[in-house]
C-alpha cells in the first residue's frame, strides 16, 4: 500500500509560526514536495513572501484557511489565487468559493464535515460525514481536507469511511503525533496528511529541533514505504 504524502505545515495550534519564512528556508533542501501554512498568523505581505518562497523552491503550496465564515473563505480564496497557491485547503464549503477558484490553478479542498471553534473540531454521525463527502465531490471540488484527528468520535473508522466514499484525494489534517497515526492514515487508503504542531512540540525525534523532528518522520515514511515494495514484491 502507498505510503501518504507529507505536507509539512508551518504551524502550531492552527497559526503560522512569526519565523515561517526562516523555518522554510532552513528546511528547504529536504526532499520533501508538499509545504504550506495558515491563513493565521502573519500578515499578508509576510504569507505572499512565504508563498513565493516555496514556488521558487520548487514546492507543491498549500493554504489552509481555517476561518469558517463566507467571507472569511474568500478572501482565504481570493489570497491563494493572488500568491499562486497550488492549494487551497479548508473552509466551509460555499459554491461562491468553488466559482471563485473554478477557472484558476488553485485546486480547492474544503471542509468535510461540521467543522467550528478553534483549534477546529469535527463532530457529527459518520455516515452523515461520508454523505458530506460524496456531495463535495458532485459539487466538482479537487478534493477533501478531513480533520481525522479532531473528530470526537472514532477517527480512524471516520477516516476509512470516507475514503471508500469518494474517489478524490483525501488530506488527513490535524493532530497527528505518532506512526500509529501515520500507519492509520496509510492503512486507510488516504492521500495524504498535514503535520505542524508535532514538529515543534518535538513528537517525533527526541532532539528537539524541528529540522530534526521533520527529517525523522521523513526517513520513517521512507523506511514504511520500502517495507511496503518488499512485502508487495
Amino acid at each position: 500500500m502507498k505510503m501518504p504524502e507529507l505536507i509539512v505545515m508551518l504551524t502550531h495550534h492552527d497559526v503560522t509560526a512569526a519565523n515561517a519564512l526562516e523555518l522554510f528556508t532552513e528546511l528547504q533542501d529536504l526532499p520533501i514536495l508538499h509545504w504550506g501554512f495558515k491563513d493565521r498568523g502573519l500578515p499578508t505581505t509576510q504569507m505572499r513572501s512565504l508563498v513565493e518562497a516555496m514556488r521558487a523552491a520548487g514546492k507543491t503550496t498549500y493554504l489552509e484557511v481555517v476561518s469558517l465564515s463566507e467571507a472569511e473563505g474568500l478572501a482565504g480564496a481570493r489570497l491563494a489565487l493572488e500568491a499562486e497557491f497550488d492549494v487551497l485547503m479548508g473552509t466551509v464549503y460555499f459554491s461562491s468559493i468553488q466559482q471563485l477558484l473554478s477557472n484558476s490553478s488553485t485546486r480547492y479542498y474544503p471542509f468535510v464535515g461540521h467543522v467550528h471553534s478553534h483549534p477546529s473540531i469535527l463532530d457529527g454521525d459518520i455516515d452523515e460525514i461520508a454523505a458530506h463527502a460524496h456531495y463535495l465531490e458532485t459539487q466538482g471540488v479537487d478534493g477533501l481536507d478531513l480533520l481525522t484527528y479532531r473528530y470526537t468520535g472514532d477517527a480512524p473508522a471516520l477516516l476509512r469511511k470516507v475514503v471508500t466514499a469518494t474517489a478524490l484525494p483525501v488530506v488527513s489534517a490535524g493532530s497527528i503525533a505518532s506512526l500509529d497515526r501515520v500507519v492509520e492514515v496509510q492503512q486507510a487508503g488516504a492521500w495524504g496528511f498535514t503535520v505542524g504542531s508535532a514538529f515543534f512540540e518535538a513528537r517525533f525525534s527526541p532532539e528537539q529541533s524541528i529540522r530534526k523532528n521533520v527529517e525523522f518522520l521523513w526517513n520513517a515514511l521512507s523506511g514504511l514505504d520500502q517495507t511496503e515494495q518488499y512485502a508487495s514484491a
